[in-house]
């Protein structure tokens, strides 16, 4: 009898898997998702920096364009470094120090004395921001119940357009207030130095990294944590399944190579259009006769569309699943750029500014949920971190191409080009994986799709 009772206990993640969602999950998304809000609210704060900038120091764009992209080069070493030290140290302890090294760079930017300052000062809080994205995301996805796990997922990305829109509202309330508006915009940025200390003492790590170090008492004290606020009884656990040390070279192995070159593919192409439209937008909109104020206004309300959707990628994540939502969000995000490249009065580029904001938008959040779920747990933060880090050349490349691109055909061939990179990547997408409802040890065999 006990024989039988060993080979049907479920394994910790499992237990996991069966419960409702809980204040303890709340408190996870929360907890991640603040920290989330905040770094969206740094590289949001940049835009709006570089357009007064651009008045205030008479900067060239090119430098312009290196602001932009050198936080994006610390964004592309921090991803790929921050996964690799997520699957060997652990994801709650890589996630606050990321917060606290780009907390208190960003606070130190806003003492910046010249360009170059700047860009070491935007270096630096790229490194922290990189590693905390797709670190964050993995750890709530292993927490999370299998069949709302995108949703939750979708859910901790939303809080990147909470963050933006603080940004928005940062910089069309406190930037244009004076030569040192940008100042003390980029000072509010120090808040997650002081929120990492709270992130490091209140989240659990993960169960399945736990287990897999072999640290099984912890692993079950994270899970009877979990079950107690659901009101569940703890029952005896079964092993986890074997999982084999993996490094990065595993990312490109028979198995996996496939969904590696896809899921980079998309990381790309959804990197270069977002950050190239969006770090320019109200530098852009300046330069096509809006004033400072009115072109940060314009910024916020093409901002507020973000959010819903992200609200309608995390109900179709789980209705469609998260292959299908993410191309149509990606294809939809190609004919907003299209059409905001064709925009002709204040009033379209309004509107068409909405919709490519909420398709791409919903397209983030369905590329984070589907990320964590391509590789096995030894695999997960190193492969959602090396995805990253590749997009992240994008983000680099993509504010650096605004400026030739503008001279060459304007704002028409700067997002018809962003309308050519989404396409791209909703190609890209369907090569992906599905595992809606599926349990995250559905990917520890590799199965190719």
């Amino acid at each position: 009898m006990s024989s039988d009772a060993t080979t049907t206990s479920p394994t910790r993640a499992q237990r996991l898997d069966r419960l409702p969602f809980t204040r303890e999950h709340g408190r996870l998304v929360i907890g991640s998702g603040l920290g989330w809000a905040l770094d969206a609210m740094d590289v949001g704060l940049i835009s709006f920096v570089m357009a007064a900038l651009a008045v205030q120091w008479s900067l060239t764009p090119t430098e312009l364009s290196w602001i932009g992209s050198i936080g994006f080069v610390g964004m592309a070493l921090g991803a790929t470094l921050g996964g690799l030290l997520a699957d060997r140290i652990g994801r709650r302890q890589v996630f606050a120090l990321t917060l606290l090294l780009f907390g208190v760079a960003t606070g130190a930017a806003a003492l910046a004395w010249s360009v170059a300052a700047l860009l070491a000062f935007r270096l630096l809080i790229g490194l922290g921001l990189g590693a905390e994205l797709p670190v964050a995301s993995t750890l709530v996805s292993e927490y999370a119940p299998a069949r709302v796990r995108g949703r939750v997922v979708v859910a901790l990305e939303a809080f990147w357009a909470v963050g933006w829109l603080l940004a928005a509202l940062i910089g069309y309330l406190v930037v244009p207030r004076g030569n040192d508006g940008w100042r003390w915009a980029l000072a509010l940025g120090a808040v997650p130095a002081v929120y990492a200390v709270v992130v490091r003492r209140g989240l659990p790590e993960s169960v399945r990294f736990l287990e897999l170090r072999g640290r099984t008492d912890e692993a079950e004290a994270a899970v009877r944590r979990f079950e107690s606020a659901a009101g569940v009884a703890p029952v005896p656990s079964a092993p986890p399944p074997p999982t084999a040390p993996s490094g990065p070279g595993a990312l490109w192995a028979p198995g996996s190579r496939r969904r590696t070159a896809a899921l980079w593919a998309v990381w790309f192409g959804i990197n270069f259009a977002y950050y190239g439209a969006f770090i320019w937008l109200p530098t852009l909109l300046l330069a096509s006769g809006f004033s400072l104020v009115r072109s940060f206004g314009y910024t916020l309300l093409i901002t507020l569309a973000q959010l819903p959707g992200y609200a309608a990628a995390a109900v179709l994540v789980e209705r469609w699943g998260r292959r299908p939502t993410l191309v149509v969000f990606l294809l939809g995000s190609a004919v907003g750029a299209g059409l905001f490249a064709l925009a002709d009065g204040d009033t379209a580029v309004l509107v068409t500014g909405m919709v490519l904001s909420f398709t791409n938008l919903g397209a983030w959040g369905a590329v984070y949920a589907v990320t964590p779920e391509v590789y096995p747990t030894a695999l997960r933060a190193t492969g959602a971190g090396a995805a990253a880090g590749f997009g992240r050349l994008a983000s680099i490349a993509a504010p650096l191409c605004v400026p030739p691109l503008l001279d060459a055909g304007g704002n028409g061939l700067v997002f018809g080009t962003f309308a050519a990179a989404f396409a791209v990547a909703a190609l890209a997408s369907s090569a992906l994986p599905e595992h809606r409802g599926q349990a995250l040890e559905a990917t520890e065999s590799a199965r190719t799709p």
